[in-house]
This record gives structure tokens, C-alpha cells and sequence, in this order.
């Protein structure tokens, strides 16, 4: 795993309060659709909810002519090449083949986006062109699961996390594909925004809100049967609504009537992730929407979601946030 997953990165436009925080999609001739309407419905819809400091999306096309997109569609850009070069965050939505070259132009724009301090996102076969710009020599990066073997004959000098939703490495952030572009722009926006805001964005496309980017692509293991599925999930909602005690995986298991390694088994193949760390996933995903919505003690915000310290807490903050809980909370209180 990258050191910097949910790390959060200095802006270009290095504004505290969010304000405009510009966002661009690249468009191209044959676009994918699907990755790019993942874009455009989590940073270009209107949402009044959130108030005024919120993002503002553009699209940006550097070939000229018409451009059609997956579906039979054509694309009419929003912006132009000022609004590259102001953006915050640039997102590359897929790429239109893993043996198409990328144009120049491109290039230069991503470099240069890069060198000034941009956030540089691709989703799916996006990886490409992140890869052909130069940008991901050296760095941990993921893409979709059938492009990996492709990707890392052409680019042996990128390190793959083939398990991986999504990665991020300093400002530069790649996802595996298709749905996991949502899991990648919900982390982007939680980031940014902090954790209420991007449940509230969740709740409104009716999808997890979180899914960490550690998480398999797919699982190996058969998914539960419906009896087994419905005991863990009853589990989940048992250790969601007691984060504040000691769970050890063997009385998990007992209260789910299977053995020890059983349990383990089957609720990795439901969820993803080992017990374990989905439980750390969770105490810290309640941490971050503690502070952010209330004035707790550092301490009680620790104790509240079963931290055996305030000392761990402050561990795992810096080692996943790069931040301390009382920074995170100056960000984000009050969102």
C-alpha cells in the first residue's frame, strides 16, 4: 500500500476554505462515457446543499474538431485551455485505447498542470496518459484489473497495487475502473470536504460512503450464501453501533455461529477486507465525522470509537491523514 492513500494533498490555488476549487475533465475523441459521467455528476451538478464553497467543473478538449464519446455520443467542451491551467484538480476519465498514443498537447499540459502543484487524477485506462506524461515514474499507482499485465510491460517503472480500488501517491491519485471511479471522486471529495459532505454526495447516487481504496477490485472467494450473508451483515451492523468496545475476531465469529477461520473467510468475501482492518476503517471513519461535527475532547474522540488511546488515535491520523486530530478538525469543523 502507498504511504499517502488518504493523505491530504496542498492545493495549486492553496486556498484553506475551499473556495472554487476548480475542477477540469479532459475530453477526447471516443471518450468514455461512463468514467467521464462519474465526473461530471459528483463535481459538476448543481448542489445547493452545500453551499457556495463548492467545486466548480469544467470540461476541456486539446484536439480540435468533433468529438464522440462511447454510445454514440458527441461532446461539446466547457472550458478551454485557461481553465487547465487554473485548475485544482485535473481528471483524466479513461483513455481511449492502451495502445493509443497521447497527443502532445496533452502531455505538455499534464507536466506542466503537475509542476505547478495540481491534483492529477485518472480513472480506469486514464492510468495511460498519467504514464505517457511521465508523471508516474517511480510512484504507486492501480488501473483496471485487465489492463495490469499491459500496463506493466509498458511502464515497469511504475509501481502497480493490482489489489487496489484506488491510490493515491502524493497529488497523484488512479483508480481501477468503472464503479471504482466513484469510490476514487467520494475519497477525493472527503478529502477535500471532510466526511459529512461526502456522505451527503453518497447518499444522493445512492452508494457506499466509503469504501477504502486499499479494498480488492474483486474477490476470489465465492460471495456468501444469502443465510451467511445476512448473519455478517448483522455483525456489521453490530460492530458500527459498538465501536466504542473491544471487538476480537473469535467472539465475532461466535456471534455469527461459525468458527474462527470460517468467519474470517466469508466476511472478507462480503466486504473485501480483513476483519480487522475494516473494523480500524470504521472507528476512523467515525473519528473524522466526530470532529468535524462536534466540539469533543481529542480523548473522548478516541475513547467514543474504541481507540485504545488518544495516542493511537493521533498514530493513526498522521499515518493516514498526515494530519493530527486536532489539525483535522481545524480544517473541517463547521464544513
Amino acid at each position: 500500500m502507498p504511504k499517502t492513500e488518504d493523505k491530504m494533498p496542498k492545493f495549486a490555488n492553496g486556498s484553506k476554505n475551499h473556495t472554487n476549487h476548480r475542477v477540469v475533465a479532459l475530453v477526447y475523441d471516443h471518450l468514455c462515457t461512463f468514467e467521464f459521467g462519474i465526473v461530471a455528476e459528483i463535481f459538476g451538478l448543481h448542489r445547493p446543499e452545500m453551499g457556495k464553497n463548492w467545486y466548480e467543473f469544467k470540461s476541456v478538449a486539446l484536439e480540435s474538431g468533433s468529438l464522440g464519446a462511447a454510445g454514440g455520443l458527441r461532446i461539446t467542451a466547457t472550458g478551454n485551455h485557461n481553465d487547465l491551467e487554473k485548475a485544482d484538480t485535473i481528471i483524466v476519465p479513461g483513455w481511449r485505447g492502451k495502445d493509443e498514443a497521447v497527443p502532445p498537447p496533452m502531455i505538455k499540459a499534464l507536466q506542466g498542470a503537475h509542476g505547478r502543484g495540481a491534483r492529477i487524477v485518472s480513472i480506469c485506462s486514464g492510468i495511460y496518459v498519467l504514464a505517457a506524461a511521465g508523471l508516474l515514474k517511480g510512484r504507486t499507482a492501480t488501473t483496471h484489473w485487465r489492463y495490469l499485465k499491459d500496463f506493466e510491460g509498458k511502464y515497469p517503472d511504475v509501481n502497480l497495487a493490482p489489489n487496489s480500488l484506488y491510490v493515491q501517491d502524493a497529488n497523484i491519485v488512479t483508480s481501477a475502473g468503472s464503479s471504482a471511479g466513484i469510490d476514487l471522486c467520494l475519497h477525493l471529495v472527503r478529502q477535500d470536504f471532510g466526511v459529512k459532505r461526502a456522505n451527503c454526495v453518497a447518499r444522493r447516487l445512492v452508494t457506499h460512503a466509503h469504501r477504502e481504496g486499499g479494498q480488492a477490485q474483486f474477490i476470489e472467494q465465492p460471495v456468501p450464501e444469502q443465510h451467511d450473508a445476512s448473519r455478517l451483515s448483522d455483525i456489521v451492523e453490530f460492530v458500527r453501533t459498538h465501536l466504542d468496545k473491544d471487538h476480537r475476531v473469535k467472539d465475532l465469529a461466535h456471534k455469527a455461529g461459525m468458527s474462527t477461520r470460517t468467519f474470517q473467510r466469508k466476511f472478507l468475501a462480503l466486504t473485501g477486507l480483513p476483519i480487522g482492518r475494516w473494523i480500524r476503517q470504521e472507528r476512523m471513519s467515525r473519528a473524522r465525522a466526530l470532529l468535524e461535527t462536534g466540539d469533543a475532547r481529542i480523548d473522548d474522540v478516541a475513547a467514543a470509537v474504541g481507540m485504545p488511546s488518544v495516542g493511537a488515535l493521533r498514530y493513526y491520523f498522521r499515518k493516514k491523514m498526515g494530519v493530527s486530530p486536532g489539525q483535522y478538525r481545524k480544517r473541517f469543523a463547521g464544513n
